[in-house]
């Protein structure tokens, strides 16, 4: 007979409010298997077999790396296998508060604790709780609790004359843990960022808790790769029944169980500011049982699951109305959070408000120069500004999303320049008939705010979006590459006199002319292309060729430097602050530096720069120009124009608000699409370049006010968001600082070379890639399967059917990108209905090609 440990996974109820998202615990059982055999082949399956949701989950040993004190066998830790333990409930189980409060009065904590291992931290621990005057246990030796805390059934004892412990020479396993699993609609993920070790003792007289905070996380093997936390539960054997080491471990398991809270508590200085966050914690888990933090799914949300009605539609102005409900309440707190209060994070705020302002004023730089070129001077670089300063302020102080960032953007930057060809081959007014199309689409936009249109979001799948989003993705690419191509075409030739300074040196001219034709006359190409270069004076000379290899490289260096910055807080170096604090700062270093090198380490390489011009700003489009049949034909581009801000402003909003981010304020997409439309009135009359939510700015937004929590799974690393601050001071102060940037035109600003603003593009290209699932599949293409991580819908979906998804996908993108930049301006004009045509062909196509169960699990959040 041999034993097997089962873990068994059952659903819990609804948790009690304010308890951890979906936090499950578990306690060893044992199960006798009759023969040997079968128990060793179930163990060499399960060794390979991912975790997912079913009946029986069987989990086996786990190894190390061994410490440099361990012994030559080295040290093994298994996570043991256990039965379903409920969560403590707060509201009705006296014992929980009892418990915490006695704890409180006897408190032993080892904050910033530097051992590494798990026998150390122990030992540590140990020696602590025996050293308290206050838990004097004369009868009890605590060397001897140490054996107790390990199983080592069958192994060979080894007496090791330095420790004053005994080891086993095969297995080193914990005796009884609890260890929280959270569960999700793709699966189940550990929580390995803490551990409650539990322990019977026979000689001890009453309980003890010991809380230990690692300094730094540590890995003590398979679902306990990063480790923060170590709950020491010390008990005598017999109890009462509610008094027992089971039960105190639910009491502190379930207060860790909460990702925030663990957050919070890594923030506390000192001991008194850690018994502060833990009762503060008890308050919050002995809340009534409400929704947390968030108001319930109003029938207008499109995030709800209510089924969409045609009815839905015919409530005008009810969603508008929900947002404010729901929003209101929090409108003074997107002021104070992180401000007021304990909890400050300025610096985080500091950092993040310079990454916008630098994220957002290139672009609109670019994006200016680009329409500057196109309409020849009507929407210039100020302009642009301008108006992304008054733009970007309005929606910072009355959006419902704050977090989400208004933006000019490829995609209107294309439409403007067709605006501008359909003026010139019809001879109409520019400005007037600009100001006509976009009065139009707010129009749209308005009363699809108004009449809740926004509901139509409940039709886009997360993989319609994630298409969109890579292609928006893939337009900052090819913008920095044709940008760059343009440069090479001009300047990367053989050296050419320029047109107007041939007659200032007119015997030079003509005696290096000679001399280089002369020189082709014999074949030597590359010698004339040198002598017609130092004959005469550099500015003399149109095309040269370190000027496009310069711009090369300050292009390519400006990626490599802001993308290794911001991957800088998962190295081990420096400190965790500084780590941090350079990846925030990351594109603003990047910028700043290669701008640097540039303008001034080559200054003597005139490079490509942006053009300012001396025009008024604000001007009134003259209506009177339009006829009544031009305000009429401008009501069609109108339409297109809304659709396409329609279907970008509630994607990169719905992005925004992913489950993933745990944002808990709640959204207004009915108020935030009004909003839009209202804010390009102005832009509109005044001949300022529209606007609307940008991607990624938005996400990267998010990501920048983020805490993170990192987990290992089958080898792979992943974050975690655990909190995020939602603040309107960040957007706001970036906004106001790039209206008085206006006052840097032309210097300093133009210092900064077109390359690296092409650079600029690159590096928000490949950091919004991070967390797209259909970037994810695409890379499983150039894999090796021994090398797939263990994602849920690598658990749950045939291979097969991932790779044929993943084509169709493709394909899907492929039209987008055919479409939204082929050189024929009228063809970007469909674009938006092709936007459109994803919605039947994920919702009423594929479900005939993939089965829907599949599709499904593809399209999950996972968090």
């Amino acid at each position: 007979m041999e034993t097997n440990k089962v873990l068994h996974f059952v659903p819990s109820e609804a948790p009690p409010s304010g308890m951890s998202k979906n936090g499950y615990f578990f306690q060893e059982m044992e199960q006798r298997e009759v023969e040997q055999e079968e128990g060793c082949e179930a163990r060499e399956e399960g060794q390979d077999s991912p975790i997912g949701c079913g009946d029986d989950i069987h989990l086996y040993d786990n190894q190390i790396s061994p410490g440099p004190d361990a012994d030559d066998s080295g040290c093994v830790l298994l996570n043991t296998s256990r039965r379903y333990v409920k969560l403590m409930n707060f509201e009705e189980e006296i014992r929980a508060h009892r418990d915490l409060d006695g704890f409180l009065g006897r408190a032993t904590i080892l904050l910033d604790e530097t051992a590494a291992s798990l026998d150390d931290v122990l030992k540590r621990m140990l020696h602590h709780v025996g050293q308290d005057s206050n838990s004097s246990e004369p009868s009890c030796n605590f060397e001897e609790v140490m054996s107790l805390l390990f199983t080592d059934a069958g192994a060979q004892e080894v007496n090791d004359k330095s420790q004053s412990f005994v080891f086993f020479d095969d297995v080193h396993l914990l005796s009884e843990t609890i260890q929280g699993v959270t569960a999700t609609a793709t699966g189940i993920q550990y929580q390995q960022s803490w551990l409650c070790i539990l322990c019977n003792v026979k000689y001890l007289q009453r309980r003890h808790v010991c809380i230990s905070r690692l300094e730094r996380p540590q890995n003590w093997g398979e679902n306990c790769c990063e480790v923060r936390y170590v709950i020491l539960i010390l008990a005598p054997l017999k109890m009462k029944s509610t008094k027992t080491a089971m039960e105190l471990g639910r009491t502190f398991a379930t207060l860790f169980s909460d990702i925030s809270f663990r957050q919070k508590l890594l923030e506390t200085k000192t001991q008194v500011e850690f018994k502060e966050a833990l009762v503060f914690q008890m308050h919050q888990l002995r809340a009534t049982n409400q929704p947390p933090t968030v108001l319930g799914k109003e029938e207008t949300d499109p995030r709800s699951h209510k089924p969409l009605q045609c009815k839905d539609f015919l409530k005008a102005g009810r969603g508008i109305y929900e947002d404010f409900r729901r929003r209101l309440p929090f409108y003074p707190s997107d002021f104070t959070d992180g401000i007021v209060g304990s909890n400050k994070t300025l610096l985080k705020y500091m950092t993040t408000a310079i990454f916008l302002y630098i994220a957002i004023l290139l672009p609109a730089i670019a994006f200016g120069s680009l329409n500057d070129e196109s309409t020849r001077g009507e929407i210039d670089v100020r302009k642009t500004i301008i108006g992304q300063s008054i733009g970007g302020v309005i929606y910072s102080l009355f959006a419902g999303s704050p977090l989400v960032i208004p933006l000019t953007t490829a995609p209107l930057a294309i439409f403007i320049s067709v605006i501008r060809g359909i003026c010139d081959d019809y001879n109409l007014d520019f400005p007037a008939f600009y100001a006509c199309i976009g009065l139009w689409n707010c129009l749209f936009l308005i009363l699809a705010g108004i009449f809740n249109v926004s509901l139509l979001m409940k039709l886009f799948k997360r993989s319609t979006e994630e298409v969109i989003a890579l292609f928006i993705s893939i337009a900052f690419v090819v913008d920095a590459v044709k940008g760059t191509f343009k440069i090479f075409y001009r300047y990367y030739q053989a050296p050419t006199l320029a047109n107007s300074s041939a007659g200032a040196f007119p015997a030079a001219a003509a005696a290096a002319t000679a001399t280089a034709n002369l020189l082709r006359a014999n074949g030597s190409q590359e010698a004339a292309a040198a002598f017609a270069a130092s004959a005469l004076p550099a500015s003399v000379i149109q095309c040269t060729r370190e000027r496009p290899v310069l711009c090369l490289l300050l292009m390519l260096g400006t990626l490599w430097m802001g993308y290794t910055l911001y991957q800088f807080k998962r190295s081990p170096f420096l400190h965790a602050k500084v780590r941090e604090v350079l990846s925030d700062c990351a594109l603003p270093i990047s910028v700043l530096l290669f701008s640097f090198i540039g303008s001034y380490v080559f200054s003597d390489i005139e490079l490509p720069v942006f053009k300012v011009h001396d025009r008024p700003v604000f001007r009134v489009a003259p209506f009177e120009r339009l006829s009544a049949m031009n305000v009429v034909s401008a009501m069609g581009l109108g339409f297109l124009l809304a659709l396409l801000i329609f279907i970008d402003q509630n994607i990169v909003v719905s992005l925004t608000n992913a489950p993933e981010n745990r944002l808990l304020k709640g959204t207004a997409y009915h108020w935030d699409l009004m909003l839009s439309g209202l804010i390009n009135i102005l832009m509109s009359v005044m001949g300022l370049p529209w606007m609307h939510a940008a991607f990624p700015h938005s996400t990267l937004h998010v990501r920048q006010l983020a805490f993170v929590e990192q987990r290992v799974e089958g080898g792979h690393l992943y974050e975690t968001i655990v909190q995020v601050k939602e603040t309107r001071l960040t957007s706001l102060t970036a906004n106001i600082f790039i209206g008085v940037s206006v006052l840097l035109l032309p210097l300093p600003l133009q210092w900064i070379p077109k390359p690296v603003l092409y650079g600029l593009f690159l590096y928000i290209a490949l950091t919004s890639i991070d967390g797209n699932q259909m970037c994810d599949r695409m890379a499983l293409l150039l894999k090796e399967q021994t090398s797939y991580p263990p994602t849920h819908y690598i658990r749950k979906v045939p291979q097969r059917k991932i790779h044929f998804f993943t084509f169709l996908q493709m394909m899907q993108l492929l039209i987008l990108c055919t479409f939204g930049m082929y050189p024929i301006p009228y063809m970007k004009m469909i674009f938006p209905l092709l936007m459109v045509m994803l919605i039947p062909i994920r919702n009423n196509v594929l479900p005939h090609i993939i089965e829907a169960k599949y599709l499904d699990i593809m399209d999950a959040q996972h968090m």
